[in-house]
């Protein structure tokens, strides 16, 4: 008895379609493949009529990563040789987990009596592990959300399907970096960031990041956990002193000078500035919202330039809900500045700067953007 693939598979298949409307609202799942579909006694056989069966019938094998694939075409219109070969081409050229996961697909057939035996012999260059580890996203938060776990974990590979994409190599760099300051904890060097988008166009995209990182996974995991103990404890010191939400910001910057060293020409992470030898502006910077992220603080990184030249601060929120800076990098008693303020010292926010405009003049083209905590 003829069988077509099951509702659950072509709805998934449907749902990779997404629209822009989605963008706006963050989405984050991961995606289990679904069951066989059968037809008859040979369970590795699936019954098509029409082209678009045809194709979903290819992708359903690449999703399983199957090597082989049976394809039975019974009261078929079309022309079978030319259909096999234009459906296996769409799905290794043109849809996202064929381009990201198939090398190239062969396939033959033979003719019984009113119907067509096909078969299908697919060649991958990913793993099966690597197709079942995609992770399906639709909106720039979910994909940061993504980035800052894998970040977090310091993994070398993150492949991203993307229900509705239409940016480009450099906006996923943008995300990467904006996750990079959301994760002060794990923020032990900046990776260096290959990118590659399976297929080449088109709305629905899978995004392939490559991150090398300056040190060992093993070596980063270590230094890690060496940094939270060190910010855990000095902010037990202050939950301890039961301050507060009001009395909470004051009592954090008349501290913090104790805990976090400024070198100002030491590297530029939080483990420098909290436990090795110093960091420098943007060490301190990331120390700082460290610090504020473990004692549930509203705060952000903010990276900009001081007198032209690329320069971290923070945001804070006050007491009155008004958004202040420090600049620990200035050295003595932490200062909380308004926008104003610290735009007359000579500070300068990007493009998407919260701050007004008149209080935060743009840097050039291509200038630094504030990095919000999540």
């Amino acid at each position: 008895m003829k069988r077509v693939l099951p509702t659950l598979l072509l709805a998934g298949i449907l749902l990779l379609s997404g629209c822009s409307a989605m963008l706006n609202r963050p989405y984050v799942v991961v995606s289990s493949h679904p069951e066989h579909p059968g037809t008859g006694e040979d369970p590795s056989t699936i019954s098509v009529s029409t082209y678009s069966e045809l194709v979903s019938a290819v992708l359903y094998f690449v999703s399983q990563t199957a090597q082989e694939g049976h394809v039975q075409l019974t009261d078929y219109a079309g022309d079978v040789e030319a259909d096999l070969n234009a459906a296996c081409l769409e799905v290794a050229k043109d849809d996202p987990l064929g381009a990201y996961a198939v090398d190239f697909i062969k396939n033959d057939y033979t003719r019984v009596l009113t119907t067509y035996e096909a078969n299908l012999y697919i060649t991958y260059r990913r793993t099966p592990e690597q197709v079942r580890s995609l992770v399906n996203v639709t909106g720039a938060s979910a994909i940061r959300q993504v980035l800052g776990e894998a970040l977090s974990e310091f993994r070398t590979e993150v492949a991203l399907r993307i229900g509705y994409f239409a940016e480009d190599e450099a906006y996923i760099r943008t995300l990467v970096r904006q996750a990079y300051y959301d994760t002060p904890a794990a923020a032990l060097g900046m990776p260096d960031v290959s990118v590659s988008l399976y297929p080449d166009q088109g709305s629905q995209r899978i995004v392939e990041l490559q991150l090398t990182y300056a040190d060992t996974p093993e070596v980063l995991q270590e230094k890690g956990r060496a940094l939270l103990t060190a910010a855990e404890q000095s902010a037990s010191v202050i939950q301890a002193q039961s301050h507060g939400p009001e009395e909470l910001l004051d009592a954090l910057l008349l501290q913090v000078p104790d805990w976090v060293r400024y070198a100002p020409f030491g590297p530029g992470t939080a483990w420098d500035a909290l436990v090795g030898e110093g960091g420098d502006d943007e060490g301190v910077a990331l120390a700082l919202q460290l610090l504020c992220d473990l004692l549930e603080m509203d705060g952000s990184v903010v990276e900009g330039t001081l007198d032209g030249a690329p320069h971290f601060w923070n945001q804070l929120t006050d007491s009155s809900g008004e958004p202040r800076y420090v600049d620990l990098s200035r050295g003595g008693t932490p200062q909380l500045l308004s926008g104003e303020a610290l735009a007359e010292l000579g500070y300068a926010w990007g493009e998407n700067s919260p701050v007004p405009a008149a209080a935060a003049p743009s840097v050039e083209e291509n200038g630094p953007d504030v990095k919000k905590s999540s």
